[in-house]
């Protein structure tokens, strides 16, 4: 859909960055009965919500002038729950509002104050900012908000989330009561309609629906991985995708560092985003991302709320999120102002439940998958380096001459397998990989199980007859409390197996055997060796009768018995002496007592 019509000099701005295109939320905030008015709008992330209010308001601040008088008190206030967020907004504002000479100034925690107020002081048509800094210039006097016209409320919903109610409402209650006020929100809970109705005159409701399956411009993915090869799977991922740039979520500061350690060290250009860097550190790792230098990104999902990345492709869920919104959320950072994305999730054997509970709830349908093999990979860099403009764009004559001298001393194909070096040495190796495979249990997930009411459905199909297989024994059993229900799963985390590869399970006094089928016994046998485990598991005979290596002493065992003569019974206050070896047992020597003093 082409623009409504907006005012001439934002127009002239759309025009010379080439935005032909309204999405629906601007298309919807733009219409002739929303001219004016106070606007409770809900559309996802990603939409285009930044533009949206841009020229919802432009009307608002420049009426029929071309551009804006001189820079003195704000004229609007745009509240943002992050300082990404804020600064992202700033850039998308000054590029819009270009034409009309509008000086933008962002109020952000983190940054200097006393610099801030100068600029405010020196004069400014916008201010945008975060709830915590900007009460901050209200009550220190260095914001005058006396002559609002505009104020919006962007991602109003994670502001409630991240505690910033108490700021909003002064930063409201401190504005005119005539200014027009907007209020952006994913999401609308009853706490911000109860603020809408309190805030907001006769506000028009506006709520831009989803697609049932999610946003339409991302494409998700969900990707089977044994537990300890989470690595091994986002590094092939990465190389299988080759976007432009990505962004790996954790869900805490450790897994950052420890996946920010992990590519670097296999040679990726990756930076990290987490609560305790610096907000100048956020801001060169931003920037390095913006201009290439980096591709890579891992964050926690509070450092990344709000941030917007250009040619973002791939989103990595490295550890599964707390809920749907979450999954949402990070997901939306990619498929953005109609570029396609992708989303993946990375789900070991133990969390399958999980993860489709969570896709269902979030209106998700991905599509299952193993991680991406080095050989997949590897075919793939074939076909990426005969696309390579290295091969694509026309040589000069110094690359002709220096061809020739080359092919004088050396035969083609060497030159070629050379070049082909030389192109592999710049691209991160990729990781063996192993596929857990489809699993059997044919449940529905949580959010789609049968309720009482509920037609009768299909009972569920019996497990599959196991095929012998070969035995293994741990050291451990009934005195240990040893149970099949926390010996199965632990044995498939270990063993890198599924529970239809594991057969029957004999516990004994102190020790249990088990089987595994003859298809994965060797791999099985290897994964255990790998693991770090307190249980020792050995391998058997294809009986499971060969007798076992002696047990290794316990470590609550009684001390083996020596002829040293045990310690003299200990008395209160004195040491423990050793019984003389010449005092046979059972004879007791009186020592002599001084009788006591008379008091």
């Amino acid at each position: 859909m082409t623009f409504p019509s907006t005012h001439p000099s934002l127009a002239r701005a759309l025009a010379e960055r080439d935005y032909n295109q309204a999405t629906p939320v601007q298309d919807a905030v733009l219409a002739p009965d929303a001219a004016g008015r106070d606007l409770l709008v809900s559309a996802q992330t990603g939409s285009g919500k930044t533009v949206a209010y841009g020229l919802a308001i432009g009307a608002t601040l420049l009426g029929d002038a071309e551009r804006l008088d001189f820079a003195g008190l704000p004229l609007a206030l745009i509240v943002a729950p992050t300082r990404e967020l804020a600064l992202q907004v700033q850039r998308e504002l000054e590029w819009l509002y270009r034409p009309t000479g509008a000086k933008i100034v962002a109020c952000v925690g983190g940054m200097d104050p006393k610099a801030e107020r100068r600029r405010l002081q020196a004069g400014v048509h916008i201010v945008v900012g975060t709830p915590g800094r900007l009460r901050d210039h209200i009550e220190r006097g260095g914001l005058d908000v006396s002559h609002l016209r505009a104020v919006v409320l962007d991602e109003a919903d994670e502001m409630l989330d991240l505690g910033f109610r108490e700021d909003l409402e002064f930063i409201l209650e401190t504005t005119p009561r005539e200014r027009r006020t907007l209020l952006f929100s994913a999401t609308m809970p009853r706490s911000i309609e109860s603020m809408a109705k309190r805030y907001q005159r006769e506000a028009m409701r506006i709520e831009v629906k989803g697609n049932a399956g999610g946003h339409a411009d991302i494409e998700y993915r969900a990707v089977r991985i044994v537990p300890n090869e989470v690595e091994h799977a986002v590094v092939n991922l990465l190389r299988y995708f080759e976007a432009p740039s990505a962004i790996i979520f954790c869900n805490t500061r450790n897994s950052v560092r420890h996946l920010q350690a992990t590519l670097l060290e296999r040679g990726f250009s990756v930076v990290s985003l987490s609560g305790e860097l610096s907000q100048n550190d956020r801001n060169h790792a931003l920037q390095a991302l913006r201009d290439g230098r980096a591709r890579v990104c891992v964050a926690t999902d509070v450092a990344a709320r709000g941030i917007d990345l250009p040619n973002l492709g791939l989103v990595i869920h490295a550890e599964l999120p707390a809920d749907p919104e979450v999954l949402q959320h990070r997901s939306g950072r990619t498929g953005r102002a109609g570029r396609k994305g992708t989303s993946v999730l990375l789900v070991p054997l133990s969390r399958r439940r999980k993860a489709e509970s969570l896709m269902a709830a979030a209106r998700v349908q991905p599509s299952w998958s193993g991680p991406p093999t080095a050989e997949e990979i590897r075919a793939l860099d074939q076909d990426r380096l005969m696309q390579d403009p290295l091969l694509q764009d026309a040589p000069s004559e110094d690359d002709r001459e220096m061809a020739k001298t080359l092919l004088a001393g050396r035969s083609p194909e060497d030159i070629a397998a050379a070049l082909v070096r030389v192109w592999r040495s710049q691209l991160p190796a990729p990781e063996e990989v192993f596929d857990p495979g489809e699993r059997r249990d044919t449940r529905e997930p949580r959010a789609d199980r049968q309720h009482p009411g509920d037609a009768p459905r299909e009972p569920r199909p019996p497990r599959e007859p196991f095929a012998g297989g070969s035995w293994f024994l741990m050291r451990i059993g009934r005195r240990e409390n040893a149970d099949p229900k926390w010996l199965l799963p632990m044995l498939c985390r270990r063993g890198n197996v599924t529970r239809q590869e594991i057969g029957a399970i004999r516990i004994f006094e102190r020790e249990t055997k088990f089987e595994v089928t003859a298809a994965v016994a060797d791999r099985f046998a290897h994964a255990v060796r790998k693991s770090d485990g307190d249980i020792e598991i050995v391998p058997l005979g294809a009986d499971g009768n060969t007798a076992a290596p002696p047990a290794r002493p316990r470590k609550d065992a009684p001390p083996a018995k020596t002829g040293k003569p045990k310690p003299w019974p200990k008395r209160d206050g004195e040491p423990k002496k050793a019984r003389p070896a010449d005092r046979p047992r059972g004879e007791f020597k009186p020592k002599d007592h001084k009788k006591k003093r008379p008091k």
